[in-house]
């Protein structure tokens, strides 16, 4: 998605991920209460539920910022969409941004012996399009736009449309604004 060798962060998304190991037979999901407080998921989880149904842009904002969202001025957050319920700490959505309809945002995935963690950044303006899927580690640039559905497993540059699974560039936008083909 990013053009080789650039990339919004710095460091490519797995460089960014913290490993945590975990051990016993089972996958490292059976291992989720020793890595975050069964009460603050619960809360976390409550407070999400909550919010994917409200119609009220302010109280949203309000209610995920209480869990540790950073949320900028002006988010739109579309009914439906979910930050992660684990670490929603980890998420900064930047001023005037859209998070789209049934959009998930997500700052952990648990593999077979281990589990990762890695912020997610939503820059100004940006939009991310119903029923997307945010990886941990992702930067999405300022006025990025990420389209419905897609799943965005690297950094989204600044002023540039990405599409699919995996989420690839489709468009970019010119120092005036307008669109050129990616």
């Amino acid at each position: 998605m990013a053009e080789e060798g650039s990339n919004v962060g710095g460091a490519a998304r797995a460089d960014r991920l913290e490993r945590h190991r975990t051990g016993g037979v089972r996958n490292s999901l059976w291992s989720w209460p020793d890595a975050k407080s069964p009460l603050v998921v619960v809360r976390n989880y409550l407070v999400i539920v909550l919010a994917r149904i409200c119609p009220s842009l302010r109280l949203k904002n309000r209610l995920l910022s209480w869990i540790g969202v950073t949320v900028g001025a002006g988010v739109s957050w579309g009914l439906e969409s979910t930050p992660d319920v684990f670490w929603p700490e980890r998420i900064t959505v930047g001023n005037d941004a859209i998070v789209g309809y049934d959009a998930t945002l997500l700052c952990h995935e648990f593999l077979q012996n281990e589990y990762r963690l890695g912020d997610v950044e939503v820059g100004d303006r940006a939009m991310i399009g119903a029923g997307a899927v945010v990886l941990p580690g992702v930067t999405i640039g300022e006025e990025a736009r990420v389209a419905a559905n897609s799943l965005v497993a690297e950094d989204v540059p600044p002023r540039t449309t990405v599409a699919g699974v995996p989420a690839e560039v489709v468009s970019r936008a010119d120092g005036d604004g307008t669109a050129a083909d990616a």
